[in-house]
């Protein structure tokens, strides 16, 4: 295979310094021109298997995975559409930013530059991509016709017209866009493995290590979500409490996890999916030597879609479990609060706690005592 790197000149920018490669105007402007011309040249060299990685290294990474997320788009809205099916970023959802990491690192590699970096970048990323899509798929996420259930509720409430404009606005472009998004951080760190070179920093070990933190606890966390949802699934069948979970009656009653780390968070595999890219994003700007940067948007719109899928997750979960508001004003969102408070702990709430004293205070007037539950 001839050598590709002469084409290196024309697909990066001659950066002089690490803040010049978080600079929009320098590493991303030029090069969108090509994404119009990326179609044509593909198309063109279809059958030459050497002729498309000349194309392949001599566009942009960025405009590439660019170009990839909108073709991608396309084909989804097609599939959604046809099948009614609003599903399908969903279970591209853990698979898309490890394509786009791996690209960026795949395309460091063949042209020759400083790759540790990259193939950190690369590891941490399928380790996130084998969690998520593990999970997804035990709980029937991939099977023919499964659909998040939240969808049936935008269904209900937008209509058949609002719902196809939100599926091309939202849905299929937008939710495409922001997968591939949340990767461009890597774009910039390839930018600054070429001036700081083939040695890990202190930045590189530090992040790497935090975003594979982040993963374990979102595998703790859905490990636990899975074990309580199997232990309610069976107490449902035989009445009785299944002795090999460790869940009390009150909790399975209940009807949704607060132990372990959900005793702490209502959403502790939320919280730790954002921490995620948040920390991708914080290494980019370490390493570019910048305090904000323009991958900061794409960061922010992350945060955003859950702050957004969260809050109808909750209303939906207040509506069906009675308990849910109590737990909302005892355990935070995402992080842990000052005034967290068990869900074992005795109410406080008017209501609760009112029936819970009158009960009580009858139970003493008939037996003259207490009795522990």
């Amino acid at each position: 295979m001839p050598d590709l790197r002469p084409a290196l000149s024309a697909a990066l920018p001659a950066v002089k310094s690490l803040p010049e490669c978080a600079d929009f105007t320098k590493t991303v402007t030029p090069y969108l021109p090509q994404l119009y011309d990326l179609p044509q040249n593909i198309f063109n060299n279809i059958n030459n298997l050497e002729a498309l990685q000349h194309v392949y290294l001599s566009t942009n990474p960025l405009v590439t995975g660019l170009g990839f997320a909108l073709f991608l788009s396309v084909v989804v809205l097609i599939v959604s559409e046809i099948n009614k099916n609003y599903s399908q970023v969903d279970r591209l959802w853990s698979i898309l930013p490890v394509i786009y990491n791996s690209h960026y690192t795949l395309w460091a590699h063949l042209a020759g530059l400083p790759t540790q970096r990259m193939d950190h970048i690369m590891a941490v990323t399928i380790l996130w991509g084998a969690r998520l899509t593990f999970n997804y798929w035990r709980k029937g996420g991939y099977q023919i016709g499964s659909e998040d259930y939240r969808w049936n509720i935008v269904k209900d409430y937008a209509g058949p017209t609002a719902m196809f404009l939100f599926n091309v606005v939202f849905i299929s472009l937008a939710q495409n866009i922001l997968l591939f998004a949340v990767t461009t951080p890597t774009y910039v760190l390839l930018l600054c493995s070429r001036i700081t070179g083939n040695e890990l920093t202190t930045w590189d070990s530090l992040f790497s290590k935090l975003m594979f933190v982040f993963v374990l606890i979102e595998f703790f966390a859905d490990q636990q979500q899975w074990n309580y949802h199997a232990a309610k699934n069976e107490y449902k069948k035989t009445a009785k409490v299944p002795k090999d979970y460790g869940y009390t009656r009150e909790q399975l009653d209940r009807g949704f996890n607060t132990s372990g780390l959900w005793a702490w968070s209502r959403h502790p595999n939320f919280a730790a999916e954002q921490s995620v890219w948040v920390a991708l994003y914080q290494w980019a700007c370490w390493e570019s030597e910048t305090y904000v940067n323009w991958c900061f948007a794409a960061a922010f719109s992350y945060l955003v879609l859950f702050q957004g899928s969260t809050w109808l997750t909750e209303l939906l979960s207040a509506q069906k479990y009675p308990d849910y508001k109590i737990y909302q004003q005892r355990v935070g969102r995402f992080l842990p609060k000052a005034s967290t408070q068990s869900m074992e702990a005795p109410r406080d709430d008017a209501k609760g706690n009112g029936k819970a004293k009158e009960h009580t205070s009858k139970a003493v007037k008939a037996t003259g005592s207490t009795k522990r539950r």
